[in-house]
């Protein structure tokens, strides 16, 4: 198999390819245009309870983890097999979301003005570092996922450490930018994570279900903040065997999340949450499915897709933040 099964399909797409300098000004002035973009769209009259006028927030993940996964037990539809054997349609099931799933969604959000986190997996950019850089230098958040997208909650401080170090440095190698938030493998770390992150720089992390809206917590005496993931508004959770879901009922559900998101914001702080995965969100019939969402959230003024990294920024600075302890 194919170990960079990306590279063709991303020299058709025409990369940009420059140093790791260039790609961190990018990143800068893509963040700075996802910013201009959020002011230039119509803004609600109650959008008073987050920066720039808007009424609701909307915070985007695309989950980079193709390449990283294990052989097997792995989250692919396939039954189990033997592990003596190569899973080998497993493989390709995976690398669907660097040949085709990130440029398709990549696509997208740039049709729609979107900019989003992306939460990426040491091992899948060491081995697609260009579609890495790509995704920094289109505007978009380069977050960390851990060097592999397996398990964390039972290994040692030492390997803990050591997992996010590498990916740490994973990134920095292939975009230039240095993660500042986090997300563990189906959100389960340690009681240790927090202030292993902390201590190697990170300001945030989204492993919490809890609320709709961002939060801080206190680590070692200082604050850190929350940005809570999703599991309703997610892909591998609603269209794998837990929740099977056509693409149009996702669809629909997205709008009626908003909706009343949308209704609330009009009084409290309000956040909605999306994530998709490479594999999986990146597919055609998802992708028109959220095309039409992103077309019929923008319809509405005060409505802002923010990068997780901004959500912390502010969640560390607004009055008001609600706090909460682990």
């Amino acid at each position: 198999m194919n170990a960079n099964p990306s590279i063709g399909s991303l020299e058709r797409r025409n990369i940009l390819r420059g140093g790791a300098g260039t790609v961190a000004a990018a990143a800068l002035s893509g963040l700075a245009a996802g910013e201009a973009r959020a002011q230039a769209r119509p803004k609600a009259a109650t959008g008073r309870h987050w920066p720039n006028g808007a009424r609701l927030v909307i915070s985007v993940s695309m989950q980079f983890e193709s390449g990283a996964q294990s052989e097997h037990d792995n989250g692919s539809p396939f039954p189990p097999m033997d592990a003596k054997y190569p899973d080998l349609p497993a493989r390709t099931w995976f690398e669907y979301g660097v040949r085709e799933g990130i440029p398709r969604l990549l696509d997208l959000w740039d049709r729609h003005g979107v900019k989003v986190t992306s939460h990426m997996t040491g091992q899948a950019v060491e081995r697609n570092p260009q579609l890495a850089r790509e995704i920094v230098q289109r505007g978009h958040e380069a977050a960390a996922h851990g060097q592999t997208w397996t398990p964390h909650w039972d290994i040692s401080p030492e390997q803990e450490r050591a997992s996010y170090q590498a990916n740490i440095d994973a990134l920095l190698k292939a975009t230039g930018t240095r993660p500042a938030g986090y997300n563990a493998f189906w959100l389960r770390g340690t009681p240790r994570t927090l202030g292993i992150l902390q201590e190697l720089g990170f300001t945030y992390h989204i492993d919490d279900l809890s609320a709709d809206e961002p939060m801080t917590t206190q680590v070692n005496g200082k604050p850190f903040a929350v940005v809570p993931y999703t599991l309703r508004m997610n892909d591998i959770a609603r269209f794998g065997a837990e929740g099977p879901l056509t693409a149009a009922a996702f669809g629909q559900e997205l709008k009626d999340e908003f909706d009343q998101l949308y209704a609330e914001a009009a009084g409290r702080r309000r956040m909605m949450s999306i994530s998709t995965h490479d594999r999986i969100g990146g597919t055609p019939a998802r992708v028109k499915a959220l095309g039409e969402f992103l077309a019929y959230a923008n319809k509405h003024p005060g409505v802002a897709f923010e990068r997780k990294d901004r959500i912390a920024q502010w969640a560390l600075s607004m009055p008001g933040v609600p706090s909460r302890t682990y």
